[in-house]
Formats: C-alpha cells, structure tokens, sequence
C-alpha cells in the first residue's frame, strides 16, 4: 500500500507544524490533529494510510491510542509510528507492544523519518 495521507497528532502546535512542513514538502498530504480524541475522530470520518503521533498528550496518550487503533479491526491496517521526546528503549518496547510499527525520538530527524514511511509503503 502506498502511503500518501498522513495523520499527523501532537498536542504542541510547533511540533505539528515541523512534521507537516517536512512531510508536506516530500510529497505527503498531511492532516493534523492536537489529541488523542480528535485523533480517534479523524480515523473514524477519513482514514489515513499513517499516523505519526506523539506519546505524551492531555488525554488519551499516544500509547492508548496507538492500542485502541491496532485493536479495532477497521484500523488495524493503518500503520503507527510514535514520536517520544524520550531516548528510552522503554518507550520503544511500549510503542511496539501497543502495536505501533515503530518509535522515534524527538527532534525528529528528516531524512530518518522519510527513510521509515517509506519502508512501510
């Protein structure tokens, strides 16, 4: 599946616009949501090929999200990559174990993160 619809959901609006400028200027069409909820909305109303989303948000966080999308069997399809502002391995055992494809630390690194949507296509 060729991935060109990203959802893109951090609560900090910096980090959004960062990740949708990068995204946008490789070729994506890119969306953004600020929470978890509004992120289960926009699944819900126009599925994405991908989600890109920030573990620590108000609300449901990146992790019970990447977990109620993996679970449902109308999204289980849509792949999940988590960002972390933590360099931990404990937040990568955690993103995989919700289901997520992969984990990335913040500052996202462009060419890394290019290099991993791609392997997911």
């Amino acid at each position: 599946m060729a991935i060109q619809k990203i959802l893109v959901v951090d609560d900090s609006a910096t980090d959004r616009f960062f990740l949708t400028e990068l995204l946008e200027t490789a070729g994506f069409t890119v969306t953004g949501a600020e929470s978890g909820e509004e992120c289960l909305a926009r699944v819900a109303a126009s599925a994405p090929d991908l989600v890109l989303m920030d573990v620590v948000m108000p609300g449901l966080s990146g992790f019970q999200v990447t977990r109620t999308l993996t679970k449902d069997a109308s999204t289980a399809h849509i792949p999940v990559i988590l960002c972390t502002g933590k360099s931990q391995a404990t937040d990568l055992a955690w993103a995989l174990k919700m289901g997520a494809k992969a984990c990335v630390t913040k500052p996202v690194v462009s060419a890394d993160l290019l290099t991993l949507i791609k392997s997911l296509a």
